[in-house]
């Protein structure tokens, strides 16, 4: 069985939609940490994940500004600059503002902030045995529908019903009943709706993944102070 997992981030943890890149079988979890991510056994083959892996010291990463471009003017807020890694150490919202101002010559915004623990948490399991890498991608899912949509970008926000609807109709040719079914558990799985779309999107990439036919931003990712790519893999 060749399992591969697509993750978003949820208020609670993780949700991951499961697949067999072999057959059409689909499976959904949330997991509190990305520690329990890692002890999947046996390891999946891909672990598509929304969040940054790979942070600069100063300036914004490659793959930000490139996957930004890409979407388009109309969309490329949904992607936003990962945090520098200094400010993994800050103790709270002003301390961290303080961080990059000094480091990187900006504040941070609170939406950039109120994942920063999901960042730390991914970058202590990936640091601890860098061989992981090759198992967890970054992935980001508003790159995922542009391709998905032909490369063409999304027309409305996820946070809307109109959008919401615009990336079921692209998921539900591929994952068919399935789609509607996770969807129908994400009280269970204590995550919004658009949580549930985006792991799916993720694993729809994840499936690029270990195919072979997914592509890099930057084609050539630079690597962090750590050895980490800072890539985004579409």
């Amino acid at each position: 069985m060749s399992t591969v997992i697509g993750v978003d981030g949820c208020k609670s943890g993780w949700v991951t939609i499961a697949g067999d890149i072999d057959a059409d079988s689909v499976s959904w979890c949330r997991y509190t940490n990305a520690w329990e991510l890692m002890r999947i056994r046996p390891l999946p083959m891909v672990i598509a994940i929304d969040i940054p892996i790979g942070l600069p010291l100063q300036g914004p990463r490659l793959c930000d500004r490139e996957a930004r471009k890409l979407i388009g003017r109309g969309r490329a807020g949904s992607v936003f600059p990962a945090p520098v890694r200094p400010v993994l150490d800050a103790k709270g919202y002003e301390d961290a503002c303080g961080i990059r101002l000094r480091e990187d010559g900006r504040k941070m915004s609170r939406q950039a902030w109120g994942i920063v623990h999901k960042i730390r948490e991914v970058d202590d399991v990936l640091r601890e045995n860098l061989k992981l890498q090759s198992i967890m991608r970054e992935v980001h899912p508003e790159v995922s529908f542009f391709f998905l949509a032909g490369q063409h970008p999304m027309r409305h926000s996820k946070k809307t019903t109109a959008g919401r609807q615009e990336r079921r109709q692209l998921l539900e040719p591929i994952f068919g009943n399935r789609l509607q079914e996770a969807l129908s558990e994400r009280r269970w799985l204590d995550c919004a709706e658009d949580d549930i779309l985006d792991a799916f999107a993720a694993l729809w990439t994840a499936k690029r993944i270990a195919s072979g036919t997914a592509r890099t931003l930057p084609t050539v990712p630079p690597r962090d102070s750590f050895g980490l790519r800072m890539e985004i893999v579409v």
